[in-house]
């Protein structure tokens, strides 16, 4: 029982007795791991995150400049919008001035337009009347020398007929008939 015993105490306290041969391996183990690691692992670590490290500032920077780059164009797009807001309320102004312009010389082509057929239409009256007034005067004279005729019961020379008429015309009131025209 006792070797039973000896040999269940041995497996069992070798975890919990110190072996100084396995923890002069661990250690050579370590170190070696640790200047493997450290040479050749660590630097490729800090490598990569350098490189890490430098990709996010990089990627940093870059919205950074896109951040600028858009308040820029916001900035732009503000001028711009206020120009044209601008160039449009000056479009306005303008098209009404020269709507204004295009009404008052409509009113002022038609004013004209209007005088000048009230004018044509005076000057035509007065040629009518004219007209109608020598139309009558040729007719006072014809029918003058025709009632001298029958009257006189000759022939007028020419001569006579022209002074009967003259006559006749002087009589007769022909300003009434012209409108003060004659």
């Amino acid at each position: 029982m006792h070797l039973h015993g000896l040999a269940i105490a041995s497996s069992g306290s070798f975890l919990i007795l110190p072996n100084v041969g396995i923890m002069l391996w661990t250690l050579v183990v370590f170190v070696i791991s640790l200047f493997i690691l450290w040479k050749w692992v660590f630097p490729l670590i800090g490598n990569a995150l350098d490189k890490r490290a430098h990709t996010i500032e990089e990627s940093i920077d870059q919205a950074e400049e896109m951040r600028q780059e858009s308040e820029k164009l916001l900035a732009e797009y503000r001028e711009r919008l206020k120009e044209a807001r601008e160039q449009a309320e000056e479009i306005i102004t303008r098209a009404r001035k020269a709507a204004e312009a295009h009404e008052k010389e409509a009113k002022e082509t038609a004013r004209a337009e209007r005088e000048r057929l009230l004018e044509q239409t005076r000057k035509d009256v007065e040629a009518e009347t004219r007209r109608a007034i020598d139309q009558i005067r040729r007719e006072v004279a014809d029918l003058t020398i025709m009632a001298t005729e029958k009257v006189t019961r000759k022939t007028l020379t020419e001569e006579d007929q022209r002074r009967l008429v003259e006559e006749a015309l002087g009589e007769l009131d022909f300003s009434a008939l012209a409108g003060g025209a004659e």
